[in-house]
């Protein structure tokens, strides 16, 4: 595992920051937008057919707004931590990486969804950041178990979260919404275990 850099202010109140050797993942800025805006554009052909449909309005600044707005009460609140995947600098957006559906008591589990930018993809970018978002969820977040759904035609995402240790567990019919469709889903999953000193390890 890629060794990551946590830095945080407060726990609920702060944006994370989390950084690995050459990439960093935080919350959306309004900043951001104008990265953000052009490098979704260009990607639309590309995303399209594994996302769900997009709005009219999807690309607007408005839009944006209100997207950074429910990322932080979704991460102050702890429901989720929806982040975007930069270079190590901040300067260059390459993607973006969401912890969802952050559920506690007895499941502590959560569910992960990723993007990469036309431009960017096929580079390693999107396993580098799950290198540094795996730890994170597993040291800071406490959670036990990280979910992720993939289209099975979707080679490119199977392999991914087979390179980052997931495993493959079963068919869910009909699971989302995408591009107008509903499609299946392979659920895959990666959980945190103890070996007999109590030590945490990662399989």
């Amino acid at each position: 595992m890629a060794k990551s850099v946590f830095r945080f202010l407060s726990r609920r109140q702060e944006s994370p920051l989390l950084h690995g050797d050459s990439h960093s993942l935080r919350l959306a800025r309004y900043s951001d937008f104008g990265q953000w805006l052009i490098l979704r554009t260009e990607s639309r052909a590309f995303l399209q057919p594994w996302e769900p449909t997009w709005r009219d309005d999807e690309l607007s600044q408005s839009s944006f707004r209100a997207r950074v707005n429910r990322s932080i009460e979704e991460y102050r609140a702890g429901y989720a931590v929806p982040l975007l995947v930069f270079d190590r600098s901040q300067t260059t957006l390459l993607g973006g990486l969401t912890i969802g559906y952050i559920r506690r008591g007895a499941a502590q589990s959560c569910m992960i969804g990723y993007w990469m930018g036309e431009r960017h993809a096929g580079q390693g970018h999107m396993l580098a950041a799950l290198k540094i978002a795996i730890p994170y969820i597993y040291g800071q977040l406490q959670l036990h178990r990280i979910e992720a759904a993939c289209i099975p035609d979707n080679w490119k995402s199977v392999r991914l979260l087979e390179k980052a240790g997931f495993e493959r567990e079963g068919l869910l019919r009909k699971y989302l919404k995408i591009n107008g469709e509903w499609r299946d889903h392979v659920m895959y999953s990666r959980l945190t275990e103890h070996d007999e000193t109590g030590k945490m390890t990662q399989s």
